[in-house]
C-alpha cells in the first residue's frame, strides 16, 4: 500500500485476520522491546537540556491499547526513543493496560476510582502536549482511550495532540480521524502530521526496530515539530491570557 501523507507506511502484507487492527499475540513474543516499557502507569522520560525558548514541553504519550498480546509496547518503545532525543520535550508515558478507568461516569467516583485517575490526571493536566499511540479496532480506536478522555475536560483544554497509530490496511487511520472529532470537543488542537505504521508486524524486526526507520523517523520529526510549535504557542499564550473553555 502506498505512504500515506504525512506518515509512516509500511508493507500491508502481513494484515491481521480479524476485525481488529491490534496484532495477534503471537507477533509479539518475539519482540524483546515489548518488554522495555516503565512499569508503572505514567513515567517520565527526561530529553535533556531546555529547548532555545526556555524549559522543556512536558509531552504525555498515551498508549491506548490494553489487549492481551498487544503490539503497541513496541511501537511506543520506538517512538520514545524517537522523542527522548528532542531537547525541547520531556516524556511521560501513561499506559492504559496499567490504569483501570470505569466506563460509568461518575461526578462522585469512589476510592477505588479516586485511586485509578490519580495515576493519570496529574499527568494530563500538567502536559503541554499530548501522543495517542493508538491500534484500530473495528474502524474505531479502543474503549481504554474514550474512557480516559471522558474523565477528563480541563486537562485537554488549548493542547495540541498528535496520533502514533498501527495496524493492518488502514494503519489505524481511521482510528486517528474519529479521535479529531473527539478532541475538537475538548477545545484540543490536533496536528495534521501524523505517524502511521501499515502492516505493523512486518514493518518492525525480532528486536522491535523499524527495518527501514528512514519513513518513520522522518514521520516522527515532523509530527514532533508541529506539537513543539503548537505546544509552545500555546502556552505561552495562556500564560499572557488564561483559556476560558
Amino acid at each position: 500500500m502506498p505512504p500515506t501523507t504525512g506518515s509512516a507506511s509500511a508493507s500491508a502484507a502481513a494484515l491481521p485476520s480479524s476485525s481488529s487492527d491490534d496484532l495477534p499475540s503471537s507477533s509479539v513474543a518475539t519482540l524483546p522491546s515489548a518488554a522495555a516499557l516503565p512499569s508503572s502507569s505514567a513515567e517520565s522520560v527526561p530529553n535533556g537540556a531546555p529547548g532555545a525558548a526556555g524549559a522543556p514541553l512536558r509531552l504525555a504519550v498515551i498508549l491506548g491499547s490494553n489487549r492481551e498480546g498487544r503490539f503497541g509496547p513496541v511501537v511506543a518503545d520506538w517512538f520514545l526513543s524517537r522523542a527522548a532525543e528532542r531537547p525541547d520535550f520531556t516524556t511521560e508515558l501513561i499506559d492504559l493496560a496499567r490504569v483501570e478507568l470505569p466506563t460509568a461516569l461518575s461526578a462522585r467516583p469512589g476510592p477505588a476510582v479516586r485511586a485509578e485517575l490519580a495515576k493519570v490526571t496529574a499527568p494530563l493536566a500538567a502536559a503541554d502536549a499530548f501522543v495517542v499511540l493508538t491500534p484500530e479496532y473495528n474502524h474505531s480506536f479502543p474503549a481504554t482511550v474514550k474512557s480516559l478522555i471522558d474523565w477528563h475536560y480541563a486537562e485537554w483544554h488549548a493542547k495540541p495532540v498528535g496520533f502514533v497509530s498501527y495496524g493492518g490496511v488502514s494503519g489505524g487511520l481511521r482510528a486517528v480521524e474519529q479521535l479529531r472529532q473527539v478532541f475538537a470537543e475538548l477545545h484540543a488542537v490536533t496536528v495534521r502530521d501524523t505517524v502511521s505504521f501499515h502492516g505493523a508486524g512486518a514493518h518492525f524486526d525480532d528486536t522491535g526496530r523499524p527495518k527501514d526507520p528512514t519513513g518513520s523517523d522522518a514521520a516522527a520529526t515532523a509530527m514532533l515539530d508541529r506539537l513543539a510549535w503548537w505546544a509552545l504557542a500555546l502556552r505561552e499564550a495562556k500564560s499572557v491570557r488564561p483559556y476560558g473553555g
